[in-house]
């Protein structure tokens, strides 16, 4: 068998570089090329970045959309995780819970929007509460089939070993499903960032959505526009940077070989 050749450190980093050069060039070219006034080259972009850190607003921004996501997902994982190992682990609760659930999961959080205005008015609240709805569907989903999935085999082994429930559900069953239940919450976290981009159109006056709309509005300033669409894609990107590499501690990834 012939061995799988693996990329170097530095390949890891060059290729993406080449990327994004030859993505920076075609961008610049093209503007250049069809002379138009409207769609900013990068270096208007980069203008309209510098512009917003003169003025002390691009952290300013960046944080609150990060305040925000922080805590609808925090919520949405202090309550979702529980419910979704507690269906899992009793499976004809998750017969009666799971049509409620099936019914609202496919309602997309944005429309929400206006009944989250009226609950909570325009302001982090509303934004707040639709990331968390956002966030909440597939982590317990997850949670369900995650603790479903377990091998049968470890639930026998925690029993012979004098294990009550609830010992079984936290020192077995729970580590046997983190990796899917933290591929999960990767999803969700992704799902969470779009939705708050999106209410911050509407429901708040801050964070990034919010200097999309505002900038369009606002003078039509596209190269702040188009600043703020490359911030959200380079936040998301870290943001799910971060997690891949929760998902490669020793500690977690022994379930992707043991929970089958």
């Amino acid at each position: 068998m012939s061995a799988v050749a693996h990329p170097g450190k530095w390949e890891r980093f060059f290729w993406p570089i080449v990327a994004t050069g030859l993505m920076l060039a075609a961008w610049h070219y093209s503007v250049a090329w069809t002379g138009t006034k409207i769609f900013p080259s990068p270096h208007d972009v980069q203008k309209g970045l510098a512009e917003l850190l003169r003025k002390h607003l691009l952290w300013s921004y960046l944080g609150d959309s990060l305040r925000r996501v922080v805590i609808g997902f925090g919520l949405a994982c202090v309550t979702g995780i529980p419910l979704g190992l507690a269906l899992g682990w009793y499976p004809a609760v998750n017969r009666v819970v799971n049509p409620v659930l099936q019914l609202l999961r496919p309602i997309s959080p944005i429309a929400w929007i206006p009944v989250s205005i009226i609950f909570f008015g325009v302001g982090d609240g509303a934004a707040i509460f639709l990331i968390y709805l956002g966030a909440l569907f597939p982590i317990v989903v997850t949670c369900v089939n995650s603790v479903s999935n377990v091998s049968s085999v470890y639930r026998r082994a925690g029993r012979n070993f004098g294990l009550s429930p609830a010992q079984l559900l936290a020192k077995v069953i729970f580590p046997a499903a983190l990796p899917r239940i933290l591929v999960g919450l990767r999803i969700a976290l992704g799902i969470a960032w779009l939705v708050v981009v999106a209410a911050e159109m509407i429901a708040v006056n801050s964070g990034l959505g919010y200097l999309v709309i505002d900038s369009r509005n606002a003078g039509k300033r596209y190269d702040l526009v188009v600043a703020a669409i490359l911030l959200i894609g380079v936040t998301g990107l870290v943001l799910d940077f971060c997690f891949r590499r929760i998902e490669g501690f020793k500690s977690v990834r022994w379930g992707f070989f043991h929970s089958t």
